[in-house]
C-alpha cells in the first residue's frame, strides 16, 4: 500500500485548485506532475554547479560532469540497462527520429563499414501498428518515403488489442525492423512485446520499442524484454520537460551511423572529414539537457523509492475502479475494453451525443483535468468511427476518491447538454 497522503505531499501542484474546485489532475499520460525533488534537483545544479558538460578542465565543470554521467547512470538502471545504452534525447520524440534518419544515412552510405547492414532497398519493408502514437509512425513514413521502403502495419482487433495472427503474416522476410508501443496511450493495453519479438527476430528484423506510457507505470527492464532500441520521455515520469531517453543493445548503437552532428560527438576533425565517438556520445551532439537529465535521475530515483511493484499495482486499482465505473454509465463507449489483459491506469471513452472537447471543458469546470482530441493516434482513433475521445489516465499520486469524483461528473455529462439521462 502506498503512503498517498506522504505521495500528495510530494507534489506542490496537487494542491490547487481549479476556480471553487479541487484540481482532480487525471492526464498524466500526457505529463505528469512533480515531485518537490525533482524540482529541487533542477534548481540545485543552477545554482551550485552550473557549467558545460564534458567540455572544461575547471572544478564546476569536471563537477557538472560527473553530475550528469550519474544521471545517466541512475536512468539506465531505472530501465536495466547500462550507462552506455542509454543516449540522452530532448525526448521519445526525438529518439525515435534519431533512428529513423540514423537508418537513413546507412542507407545512404555513411557510416563505417557495419552500418552498412542497416540500409534499407527499396521493396524493404518497414512494419508499425495501427495503435501508434504519432511519433512512431511518422519518422518510418517519411524514412519509407526516403528509401523506397514499404511501410506495413499490423492491425488492432475490436477489443483494441493487436491482432498478433495478422502480425505474423505481415512480418515477412522482407521486414527489416517492428516499431510497436509497449503500452498503447489510448488504449492502456500492454501489448505483447515477447510475441512480437521472437517475430522480428525470426526474420531479422530490429525491433523499436515506444516505452513512453510503461517507463512511469511498470518495473521495466528492457534488455529482457529482448529490443533492440527503446524511447521515452521524461516529462511523462515524473521528470522535467525536453529530455528522454534512447536505449539500445550496444552492438545496435555501435553499428548505427550519427543522426546529428557537431561539437561532444567526435575524436578528431579535419577541414576534410571527422572521427565520431563511440555510443552514447556519437549520438549528443552540441549542448546537451544538463540540468533536465539531473531532474529526471530525482525522477526515478523517486519512483525507486516508492517501489515501482507498488506503483503499478496502485494505479491497476485505480484503473479497475474507473473502468468499472465508466461501465455502469449510460452511453460511454470504452475503447480498448479487453478482458483478461495487462493494462496501466488510463481510459479512453466516447459519450453518446457529445463531443469529447466539451466533455472535457464540462470536467474541466469541476477540477477535473483530462484530455480530450485524437491524442497523437489519428489512425487508432479512425479505426474505432471516432475522430475523439476523452482520456482519463491516472498516476501514483491519485486517489480513489478522486477516481469517484471523475466518475459522478462524467454521470451528468448527457443530461447537461440533452444527450440522455
Amino acid at each position: 500500500m502506498l503512503d498517498l497522503a506522504a505521495i500528495r505531499a510530494d507534489f506542490p501542484l496537487l494542491g490547487e485548485r481549479v476556480g471553487d474546485a479541487p484540481l482532480v489532475y487525471l492526464d498524466s499520460a500526457a505529463t505528469s506532475q512533480k515531485p518537490q525533488a525533482v524540482i529541487d534537483a533542477e534548481v540545485s545544479f543552477l545554482t551550485r554547479a552550473n557549467a558545460a558538460v564534458h567540455r572544461g578542465a575547471h572544478t564546476l565543470a569536471a563537477e557538472a560532469t560527473e553530475l550528469f554521467e550519474d544521471a545517466r547512470s541512475a536512468v539506465a538502471r531505472f530501465v536495466g540497462a547500462r550507462p552506455e545504452q542509454l543516449v540522452w534525447t530532448s525526448g521519445a520524440t526525438a529518439g525515435l527520429n534519431l533512428v529513423a534518419y540514423a537508418i537513413g544515412n546507412a542507407t545512404s552510405g555513411r557510416g563505417a563499414p557495419a552500418s552498412a547492414r542497416f540500409a534499407l532497398k527499396p521493396d524493404d519493408e518497414l512494419v508499425v501498428t495501427e495503435s501508434e502514437h504519432h511519433a512512431n509512425l511518422i519518422p518510418w513514413q517519411e524514412l519509407a518515403a526516403r528509401t523506397g521502403a514499404v511501410l506495413r502495419h499490423i492491425p488492432v482487433r475490436d477489443d483494441g488489442t493487436i491482432d498478433t495472427d495478422a502480425a505474423a503474416s505481415v512480418i515477412s522476410e522482407r521486414t527489416r525492423l517492428v516499431a510497436f508501443p509497449h503500452v498503447s496511450n489510448v488504449l492502456g493495453i500492454v501489448n505483447p512485446v515477447a510475441e512480437l519479438v521472437a517475430l522480428a527476430q525470426s526474420v531479422g528484423a530490429l525491433t523499436v520499442l515506444d516505452a513512453c506510457q510503461s517507463a512511469p507505470h511498470l518495473p521495466l527492464d528492457l534488455p529482457a524484454l529482448g529490443v533492440d532500441l527503446a524511447v521515452f520521455s521524461g516529462h511523462k515520469m515524473l521528470g522535467p520537460y525536453a529530455v528522454g531517453g534512447l536505449y539500445g543493445r550496444s552492438e545496435v548503437l555501435a553499428d548505427l551511423p550519427p543522426f546529428l552532428t557537431g561539437g561532444s560527438m567526435i575524436t578528431t576533425v579535419t577541414l576534410d572529414e571527422a572521427s565520431y565517438l563511440p555510443p552514447p556520445q556519437r549520438f549528443e551532439a552540441g549542448t546537451q539537457p544538463v540540468s533536465q537529465a539531473i531532474g529526471l535521475a530525482a525522477a526515478v530515483r523517486y519512483l525507486d523509492a516508492v517501489g515501482m511493484p507498488a506503483v503499478h499495482a496502485h494505479e491497476r486499482a485505480l484503473e479497475a475502479r474507473m473502468g468499472a465505473g465508466l461501465r455502469q454509465i449510460p452511453g460511454i463507449r470504452l475503447l480498448g475494453d479487453a478482458e483478461g489483459v495487462e493494462r496501466v491506469g488510463l481510459w479512453a471513452f466516447d459519450v453518446d451525443g457529445v463531443h469529447a472537447h466539451d466533455v472535457g471543458q464540462f470536467l474541466d469546470s469541476r477540477g477535473i483535468a483530462v484530455r480530450v482530441g485524437h491524442h497523437c493516434a489519428q489512425p487508432l482513433h479512425r479505426r474505432f468511427g471516432l475522430t475523439a475521445s476523452v482520456r482519463a489516465s491516472a498516476a501514483l499520486y491519485n486517489t480513489e476518491d478522486e477516481v469517484d469524483a471523475f466518475l459522478d461528473a462524467v454521470s451528468g455529462v448527457r443530461a447537461f447538454f440533452g444527450a440522455g439521462s
